[in-house]
């Protein structure tokens, strides 16, 4: 339990560490339609895109959802994105279904391990790309850095306490130092591949296709689960 509080807190401190983007998903609560980088930028003094990043990160911890809109609700005109408080339980701990993920470990062991490998790779990838596209629904991509920042922050939403790390010569890396998994990941680590699968969903849609590799992993003896790119 230690362990799952501390990620819980690494998530809330992640989307909620700084004072303005603490007032700024305040606001978003009171606003049922939504708010916009712009209004957020003129209402907190702040640069737009200053305020959307504030947004974006909170997008990624899930505290807030991205919609797509057109100023006059038709065709006309330059969509922009709306941002909308979500229902995520801010309550501690981080919330884990124990039931379904022994299942999921159950299911994978019943498959040759390489099988196995691939099936749990293809569920994380299909739902990392789902993640992303509610994180940033029509827009551009970014570059790979701020593409591997924006999935840390998503990973540790989501119970990883995950943070990005440049090591020289080009490849960046996610560490995760917990795993939302539990037991079950030490019972059968080809589960491991879940994570992998994620960061290579959300960084095709943010950045573009990778190849994402497993350096070490907690369910093999490792200090921590990293995964370069």
């Amino acid at each position: 339990m230690g362990e799952e509080f501390s990620a819980a807190v690494a998530a809330v401190t992640s989307a909620f560490g700084d004072p303005t983007r603490r007032e700024i998903y305040l606001h978003c609560r009171t606003i049922d339609a939504g708010v916009t980088a712009s209004e957020v930028a003129d209402r907190f003094g702040l640069h737009p895109n200053v305020a959307r990043h504030h947004l974006d990160k909170l997008a990624a911890g899930g505290y807030v959802a991205v919609h797509v809109e057109r100023a006059d609700g038709g065709r006309a005109g330059r969509p922009s994105k709306h941002y909308r408080a979500s229902d995520k339980d801010l309550h501690f701990p981080a919330p884990r279904d124990d039931l379904l993920v022994n299942l999921l470990a159950r299911a994978l062991a019943q498959l040759p391990p390489q099988e196995a490998e691939r099936m749990a790779e293809a569920v994380g990838e299909d739902y990392g790309r789902s993640l992303a596209e509610q994180m940033a629904p029509g827009e551009g991509l970014r570059s790979r850095e701020a593409a591997l920042r924006t999935v840390a922050d998503a990973l540790t939403a989501h119970g990883f306490a995950a943070h990005a790390e440049a090591r020289g010569n080009g490849v960046l890396a996610i560490i995760n130092d917990h795993c939302p998994f539990g037991g079950a990941s030490f019972q059968n680590p080809v589960i491991c591949a879940v994570d992998r699968g994620m960061v290579r969903g959300m960084l095709a849609c943010l950045y573009g296709d990778t190849m994402p590799e497993t350096e070490s992993s907690r369910a093999l003896g490792d200090d921590a689960c990293v995964t370069v790119v």
